[in-house]
């Protein structure tokens, strides 16, 4: 269900979004939801309101200090593996919306201290058949509920949660990328020489913020946990220009794209929201709307720079544009 429209674009709404959306959202409901806020004189007395979003679909405004948010603390390799509580985080990318703008795949290399070349995001451009017409496709890591990954893994190093994140502990991973080659959707990189130097330097390592990287192990998109611990949406979901990527608890029925909320269940049923591969029966936590009714053309896509438009270079439509662009 959409929370009213007119908070849509709102700087309220957003930070609405970016602080209270696991922890006020999805971390309460019901009556839990009104035990967990002050008295109605303390709201009053505060400045500092934020709007949630109830399961039940109402709007309520309340004092951003009594909202129980995760503890801000380092979380170690051991306790990564613990997951965070009652949740099953799930990703829904609108295909409709997206133009290839790559501000998600920037905001997660700045995120997790990636190369240029690194990219735990990687949007391709698809063509279903030779009737139809090519469509951008941001592709993450899908954290399976059956991922082949883990089974095939002979330290532990990669390891699915509760919450239905799969990480990857590099104190553990040995770098024999078996689990490169059993992941059919190609998710995973190997980090054969990272930066010399890292922006936190003193930074203690966790599997969570998968920093600082270590040479000679697997990476992959990790959901970014140690954001949802702070009530954020991934790096992708926030930088995202276009609304492309929502992202929520599966358990409370509940994703958003930082402006508008949405019902999951009633989203995929009402867009015909499929899992990529459904076959393989990997059970993916990533569901994508089909790229009917677009809302941009193709070609505004086509505005990066050569060496990235240069992985196209096969599509007839870039082929068409580069000629053009010659004249």
């Amino acid at each position: 269900m959409k929370d009213d429209k007119s908070s849509k674009g709102n700087p309220d709404r957003r930070k609405f979004m970016k602080l209270g959306l696991m922890t006020g959202i999805t971390g309460l409901s019901g009556a839990t939801l009104l035990s967990n806020l002050a008295s109605q004189e303390e709201l009053q007395a505060s400045g500092n309101k934020i709007k949630l979003l109830t399961p039940d679909g109402k709007v309520v405004e309340v004092d951003a200090e009594n909202i129980n948010k995760y503890p801000e603390a380092h979380i170690t390799p051991a306790e990564s593996r613990e997951g965070i509580p009652n949740r099953k985080f799930v990703m829904v990318i609108d295909l409709a919306k997206c133009n290839n703008a790559r501000k998600c795949v920037e905001g997660c290399q700045r995120g997790h201290q990636l190369d240029p070349h690194e990219e735990f995001m990687k949007v391709q451009l698809i063509r279903d058949n030779e009737e139809g017409a090519p469509y951008w496709f941001p592709k993450p890591c899908f954290h399976c509920d059956e991922p082949p990954c883990v089974t095939v893994c002979p330290t532990g190093a990669t390891f699915k949660r509760d919450d239905g994140i799969v990480l990857v502990d590099n104190d553990r991973c040995i770098g024999c990328k078996f689990c490169m080659t059993s992941c059919p959707y190609s998710a995973r990189s190997f980090n054969w020489g990272h930066k010399d130097k890292f922006e936190n330097t003193d930074q203690p390592y966790s599997p969570e913020t998968s920093v600082p990287a270590s040479e000679g192990t697997v990476m992959k998109c990790d959901f970014c946990p140690d954001l949802l611990r702070q009530g954020e949406l991934p790096y992708c979901a926030k930088e995202c220009p276009m609304g492309v990527i929502y992202f929520g608890d599966k358990n409370e029925d509940l994703v958003t794209n930082g402006v508008e909320t949405l019902r999951f269940s009633q989203l995929i049923k009402d867009r015909g929201g499929y899992r990529y591969m459904e076959h393989l029966g990997t059970k993916p936590n990533v569901y994508y709307l089909p790229p009917v009714n677009r809302q941009f053309p193709l070609e505004r896509g086509f505005d990066i720079d050569e060496e990235i438009l240069d992985r196209y270079k096969d599509v007839p439509e870039v082929k068409e544009y580069k000629a053009k662009a010659k004249k």
